[in-house]
Order: C-alpha cells, then sequence, then structure tokens
C-alpha cells in the first residue's frame, strides 16, 4: 500500500491519523505541492486533479479523503479481525462529512505573508507551465490548473470568501465545543474517524498561531486538544512535525527555497 501525501497537507494527516491508529502498514511518499512536486506528470498520471493525498493499494487508487479512510476500515476488518475492529457508525459519517465541508484553502492562505503567497503561487504557474510543455498529452488537464491556479489569487483579493469561510470554521466549533460537552470525544466515549477528521483542523489553528481565538476559547474543546494529543497516533502524524522547535524545522524544510529563491531573485 502506498500513501502519497506531505505533513502540512490536512487531508493527508487525516488518512495517516487513520493509518495509524487501525494499525496498517503502508509506504510513504512525501509529495510537496509548494515546490510543485504535485505536478510532476507521474503523479499527475495518476491524479490529474494533482491534489494529496493519494492511496493506491496495487491497482486501486483513492482521492477522496472519507473514502480512503472507509477503505482503511475495511483494511482493518479483514486483516486484524472483525472481533475488535468496527466500521464507522452513521453518526460518526454525518461528523466526518460535517468536517469536510469546511475548506481550510483560502483560510490558510489568508494567514500566510503575502510576499510568500505571491512567490509561490508564480512559481507554482510556471511548474505547471514547464509540465505541460513535457508531456503534451497532459496539456488540457495542466490547463485546468493553470486556471485554477489563476482563479486562486482573484479570489484572495475577494474579502468575502475569507470571511465565509471564517464563519463557517465558528460554526462549526460551536456546534463541536456543544457536543463535547456531552460527550469525551466527537461522536461518543470512545476514539472514531469523526475525531481522526477534526484533529487536524485543531492543529492547523495552533500552526496558525490561532489557538487563544479558536481553542482556548471553547472549554470543552481545550480540554479535548489536550487529551487527544496524547494519542501515539498524533504524535507519530502531527507531534513529530510541528510541536515545539520541530514546527520551525518543518516549516524550515518547506518554505525554506521560498526564501532562498526570493534572495537569489534580488541579485
Amino acid at each position: 500500500m502506498q500513501l502519497y501525501h506531505h505533513p502540512y497537507s490536512l487531508n493527508s494527516q487525516r488518512v495517516r491519523l487513520a493509518l495509524e491508529e487501525k494499525g496498517i502498514d503502508y509506504t510513504s511518499h512525501h509529495v510537496n505541492p509548494i515546490t510543485g512536486k504535485n505536478m510532476d506528470a507521474s503523479f499527475f498520471r495518476m491524479n490529474p486533479s494533482a491534489k494529496i493525498p493519494v492511496f493506491q493499494n496495487g491497482s486501486h487508487v483513492i482521492f477522496d479523503t472519507i473514502e480512503i479512510i472507509q477503505y482503511v476500515e475495511r483494511i482493518a476488518l479483514v486483516s486484524l479481525g472483525a472481533d475488535n475492529i468496527m466500521c464507522s457508525s452513521r453518526e460518526v459519517i454525518e461528523w466526518m462529512q460535517k468536517i469536510q465541508e469546511w475548506k481550510p484553502k483560502f483560510f490558510t492562505l489568508v494567514h500566510i505573508p503575502k510576499k510568500y503567497r505571491q512567490y509561490v503561487s508564480k512559481f507554482i504557474r510556471r511548474v505547471i507551465i514547464a509540465r505541460m510543455a513535457e508531456s503534451p498529452d497532459l496539456a488540457g488537464a495542466y490547463h485546468s490548473k493553470l486556471r485554477e491556479a489563476y482563479e486562486t489569487e482573484d479570489k484572495m483579493k475577494n474579502l468575502d470568501i475569507s470571511s465565509q469561510d471564517k464563519e463557517h470554521l465558528i460554526r462549526l466549533l460551536d456546534e463541536i465545543e456543544t457536543q463535547l460537552n456531552e460527550t469525551a470525544f466527537l461522536a461518543g466515549e470512545e476514539f472514531t474517524m469523526a475525531d481522526v477528521m477534526l484533529i487536524p483542523v485543531l492543529a492547523r489553528l495552533v500552526l496558525l498561531n490561532l489557538e487563544e481565538e479558536y481553542i482556548a476559547s471553547r472549554p470543552n474543546i481545550a480540554e479535548y486538544w489536550i487529551l487527544v494529543q496524547q494519542r501515539p497516533s498524533y504524535k507519530k502524524v502531527i507531534g513529530k512535525y510541528f510541536n515545539g522547535w520541530r514546527k520551525y524545522m518543518t516549516l524550515m524544510k518547506t518554505w525554506g527555497f521560498v526564501r532562498l529563491r526570493t534572495v537569489m531573485k534580488r541579485f
């Protein structure tokens, strides 16, 4: 089993948490979208949307995050025995879908320094154009990604979009805060795949230095956040990259090339 992912990708974190929680072995492939690795022809042929994660088991390839998690659950049923592993209930799936409805893209971009955001956008456009020339048979799909890149830049100028994303997030967190007043975890007293979907959202808020505004201000979520950080899966998938000084190492590895190229461009 192969997983194409990146530590910064929220959906990648979700799938990796599910794999760790279910004890499923897999081969890890890092695909950094900030350096345009997701635009390489080999990856693009497998997934023309260029999005991560991508899960591959033999000839079976899955792109949708919730579908991957449900597939992982089925693998766990077969490999570990049905007595100990249960597939997600309807309530869990409803929470998973509800959390997935919040899109972190523009909310995240608005909190990234503009100079880095603009440079990466230009760099990605150049990568797409170069890949289009190298693989003319994929020109149509690459052109769609180029158009998407320009549309993203235009949308970033629209303050209503980031405002709508923020309001959506607040509504979601308020609903979760109410739920956690009744149960230890999102869908009951046991950890489920609904929690797998939620944890990376909270980790993203912490990474963006928004913990006080969105987590600490909600006591049930704050307590939940402390609890889930103790899980081995969290420590391996997120804590390994973002806790304490590790956060700066991950930032350096992911964004360092942007600073370097920006400096070199000045000379």
